[in-house]
């Protein structure tokens, strides 16, 4: 997908480096998972289940990871689907992600997912992709108000 920045100038600083992360539309029929972030970037806006690709991993290897650690989940089909360009200059701190997003599905549809990480999310929940909740995490907002849709077709 495209670059996404904001039209203020990057502060001149002590050298800043992107990251990337890695994020997983996790769908249940038409439903996706998201949790409401209680980090300082993004706090109580809901956002996808991922995290920080680490050295040596591959995309799906870190969607796993993340995935597990955040929900207690195993995922399983997982697929690249578009990569977008993020800065966050808001920031106390500026910040350059390129994002990797995911798509993926349960390995057991009867798993319930867990909060497993209480002091960076308030929960977990499937919402329905026509009705999703408000807020939404700037870098899912741009996706979806460019009209994407992570569902198979």
């Amino acid at each position: 997908m495209g670059s996404s920045s904001a039209q203020t100038e990057i502060p001149k600083m002590t050298k800043l480096e992107p990251k990337v992360a890695v994020v997983v539309f996790l769908l249940k029929g038409r439903k996706v998972l998201l949790g409401r972030r209680r980090s300082a970037v993004g706090r109580s806006t809901f956002a996808l289940p991922g995290g920080n690709l680490e050295f040596g991993e591959s995309f799906e290897e870190c969607a796993a990871r993340e995935v597990k650690e955040e929900t207690g989940l195993e995922i399983q089909k997982t697929e690249l689907l578009t990569v977008t360009n993020n800065l966050f200059l808001e920031q106390p701190k500026p910040l350059h992600y390129v994002t990797i997003f995911m798509r993926s599905v349960q390995a057991d549809d009867d798993e319930v997912p867990q909060n497993m990480e209480p002091e960076k999310c308030d929960g977990w929940d499937w919402y329905e992709w026509e009705d999703l909740p408000q807020p939404l995490f700037w870098p899912l907002e741009k996706m979806v108000n460019s009209g994407f849709n992570p569902f198979p077709t």
